[in-house]
């Protein structure tokens, strides 16, 4: 087979599998059920934000802070918003390799912080996976880990 052929066929089982994506979260919706939204912390960042692991290496907070204060803003910038539609949601979150506890954040922005749904807890030990439970309203929201730390990364909720 040649190798457009294989593209091809790649490029259509990646498109099915997103667009069945999308069927079973709006079925999901429709019931009335949660959606789940997967991310992963590795060290000083997010990885589905950012479209890939950076692998910086980080025994504590310092680390992350430091790594921040060089490439942060510009990390910020570059990075994929997350969009989502009012609901329930989980925010499916897994600390991979990072060797210290970790949390999330999840609040509006700026005013946003006083009137919008917020959610946040932590105690995500090393390799382990927490959910955290949330209705969204329309708004503007950040996303992060004040214990690893992360940039604040954007969500947006539309109608």
């Amino acid at each position: 087979m040649s190798i457009v052929m294989r593209r091809l066929r790649y490029a259509l089982a990646v498109s099915s599998a997103l667009f069945l994506g999308m069927l079973i979260a709006e079925g999901l919706e429709a019931r009335g059920q949660p959606i789940i939204v997967e991310l992963t912390q590795t060290g000083c960042q997010f990885v589905e934000p950012e479209g890939r692991d950076r692998l910086y290496e980080t025994t504590k907070k310092a680390d992350c802070d430091a790594v921040n204060a060089k490439t942060g803003a510009d990390r910020v910038a570059q990075a994929n918003v997350l969009r989502l539609r009012p609901g329930k949601y989980i925010f499916r979150v897994t600390n991979k390799n990072v060797p210290y506890d970790l949390g999330f954040w999840l609040r509006g922005k700026g005013l946003g912080r006083l009137t919008l749904p917020s959610v946040s807890g932590g105690g995500l030990t090393t390799g382990a996976t927490k959910d955290y439970v949330v209705t969204l309203t329309a708004g503007e929201y950040l996303y992060s880990c004040p214990l690893n730390p992360t940039p604040d990364y954007r969500l947006v909720v539309d109608n």
